[in-house]
């Protein structure tokens, strides 16, 4: 099967990698010409993916046209989300109808509060957009090391496609056609994961950052369900599963981002150390505004914007989460009447 791989970052140049030793005759793209210089010149020493070797069969390219030439069956989406958009519009007039294109990057656009497979599907609204989505850290999948994630579609008969065309002996693929629950998971603990890197940076232990997800969990459910996402979906892969491995692994840019946001840094200073994309800032706001348009309480959200945009301490905000109303964690229509 020919595949293109929009997107030649660490995670575009994983899934090149696993799509190649599946048998798929694999087109990657990037925009960015040094990229794609790096990656020719050196197939085995590839940046952020140690140990990781990119087959001299997945062909490598700059022009767009070049890359879609061969009619591939699937188009996959590996651009960081803010150049999502962008992409879509360069490639619409060339994708024809019903092409399957599978979004891999994670993100709420902030201006339209799209989730990305909405934004390829209002500029490309003959594709059958999807998404491939869950814990699963391309240093990892790089390494073929066990991996499982989930593939959300419209149509049944794409998302059986997506997961045979990526399932190997240890990439396993879930099929789910709750695509909106995916990409909302998958956009939404990257702001909890920042939040999460912070009480690490403050010094705080265990059952600090177990309270930060567990919390963190129900602010997503809350705001995924009011908008119609299934709770399976938010207890699932693409919920809790890559809400506890982006907080918890120092192979997370955006749990990194927030340690030295905890450490002291400012919010530049801990881009710069990071040295990637950190999706979880350009999600937060987007995650604040849906907050406020839902009417969905999401205090840990609010105060990682305050923080971010506001210049708020880590440590204020902490205390601030901390010192809020009492509540109950359940439904109070459930205690007994004596």
């Amino acid at each position: 099967m020919n595949v293109t791989v929009l997107g030649a970052g660490t995670w575009g140049t994983a899934l090149s990698i696993l799509l190649s030793s599946n048998g798929h005759h694999v087109t990657l793209w990037s925009a960015l010409p040094s990229e794609i210089e790096g990656l020719a010149a050196d197939r085995k020493t590839i940046k952020n993916l140690p140990g990781a070797v990119l087959p001299d069969d997945v062909a490598l390219t700059c022009d767009i046209n070049d890359a879609l030439k061969d009619s591939p069956a699937i188009i996959v989406f590996a651009v960081a989300s803010i150049y999502v958009r962008k992409t879509a519009r360069l490639i619409k007039d060339m994708i024809p109808d019903g092409q399957i294109i599978v979004n891999v990057a994670k993100g709420i656009e902030e201006d339209t509060l799209f989730t990305l497979t909405e934004v390829i599907k209002d500029e490309i609204p003959s594709a059958c957009a999807c998404v491939l989505s869950g814990p699963s850290h391309a240093e990892e999948v790089s390494r073929k090391l066990p991996t499982t994630i989930v593939a959300g579609a419209d149509k049944k008969q794409a998302a059986l496609l997506i997961q045979d065309t990526f399932m190997t002996d240890f990439f396993r693929v879930y099929t789910s056609p709750d695509v909106l629950g995916i990409e909302l998971g998958g956009s939404l603990k990257n702001v909890i994961a920042m939040a999460a890197g912070v009480t690490d940076g403050l010094g705080f232990g265990d059952n600090t950052k177990a309270a930060l997800m567990t919390r963190g969990t129900a602010e997503i459910s809350r705001l995924g369900m009011k908008m119609g996402g299934l709770y399976e979906t938010f207890s699932g892969l693409s919920g809790i599963g890559d809400l506890i491995v982006t907080c918890t692994s120092l192979h997370s840019r955006n749990r990194n981002f927030g340690y030295y946001l905890g450490q002291g840094m400012s919010v530049e200073e801990a881009r710069e150390k990071v040295g990637q994309v950190v999706e979880g800032i350009y999600c937060s706001k987007s995650a604040l505004l849906l907050s406020k348009k839902y009417d969905v309480d999401m205090p840990i959200v609010e105060q990682i914007n305050l923080v971010l945009f506001n210049g708020k301490s880590p440590a204020d905000a902490v205390h601030d989460l901390f010192t809020r109303d009492r509540k109950s964690e359940v439904s109070d229509d459930g205690w007994k009447a004596y």
